[in-house]
């Protein structure tokens, strides 16, 4: 998918062929939100005991299902709602570019749905039953992101909701299918991830802001403006940081979770691409730098943590 610039400085980007259709319609740079998150839940379950590789690989699948799902119901509600158009920077492009039916999109979303159920049977049959709620609150909440009434994503809502459940919840899930309990240390470890998987959405948002703004969303970016919800990615990017530097002064982290610290270019090429761009195009860049943060500063922490279990 090459994108560039016509005269009229509408951005052409070109058809997806064979397999990359429906690689596309997943929205691949999304799914590490869902897999960050199950694999630091599960380091953190480490110090807990022996890790059930059943449990986690189920879990870990589920999730990337759900992810994808909820991108799915994503093109397909925004094509509904004419949002979606052959020019539009950041989308999965199936439906307006490639030329997928709509119920064909709808189909596969909870294909993916019906098979992360199945999955998430197994879990509690392994865990606990009290899981089958969340998950179904999981779910739902991955529905009516763009779907239903009052979508999620029309409101300034959509950074929290994200936030929490695709990566706290998922982390704590994580841990307690492990574990079989929720800790005040695994609630402390996953807040990070919370605030950078909120940055994903954030960041998405911002791209988006005049887009979004002339089809009446009321995200947090269109509320703040631009310059001011780009300070406040800085201060997502920074807090989270911070926090795992508090948790090591505290002696809750290893030191080996200083990790971290090697991702710190993805956040600051983000945050100055977004000040230099000014159209979608030229800050999708931005956006991707976002969910590697997310993806190398998750990755890195479940190592500082997995080391730690070992060499502290």
């Amino acid at each position: 998918m090459q994108p560039n610039l016509q005269g009229n400085s509408k951005p052409v980007v070109e058809a997806n062929k064979g397999f990359q259709v429906w690689w596309q319609l997943t929205r691949p740079h999304t799914l590490t939100a869902a897999f960050v998150p199950v694999v630091l839940g599960t380091a953190l379950a480490l110090k807990e005991g022996n890790i059930h590789f059943g449990l986690f690989f189920a879990m870990l699948i589920a999730c990337l299902l759900i992810q994808a799902a909820t991108n799915m119901f994503n093109e397909y509600y925004d094509f509904k709602r004419g949002l979606d158009t052959e020019h539009s920077v950041g989308i999965g492009g199936t439906i307006v570019r490639d030329g997928i039916k709509p119920k064909t999109v709808m189909q596969l979303a909870l294909g993916c749905y019906a098979i992360a159920l199945l999955l998430g049977v197994y879990i509690c049959m392994n865990s606990s039953w009290y899981l089958a709620l969340v998950g179904l609150i999981c779910m739902a909440v991955g529905y009516l992101y763009t779907g239903g009434p009052l979508p999620i994503s029309y409101t300034p809502f959509g950074e929290l909701f994200s936030g929490l459940f695709m990566g706290m919840f998922i982390i704590l899930i994580a841990f307690f299918i492990q574990t079989g309990t929720v800790t005040t240390g695994s609630i402390l470890f996953s807040i990070p991830i919370f605030i950078l998987v909120s940055a994903i959405n954030l960041s998405n948002n911002i791209r988006d802001l005049d887009g979004d703004k002339e089809n009446g969303r009321k995200t947090v970016a269109v509320l703040l403006g631009k310059q001011k919800a780009v300070t406040l990615l800085a201060v997502m990017f920074a807090f989270s940081y911070l926090w795992v530097l508090g948790l090591i002064i505290s002696g809750t982290a290893p030191i080996w979770t200083a990790l971290v610290i090697l991702s710190t270019v993805k956040p600051f090429k983000a945050i100055q691409v977004f000040k230099k761009g000014s159209v979608p195009i030229q800050m999708a860049p931005a956006m991707k730098a976002t969910a590697q943060t997310n993806t190398i500063f998750g990755l890195l922490f479940a190592i500082g943590i997995f080391v730690g279990h070992f060499f502290s």
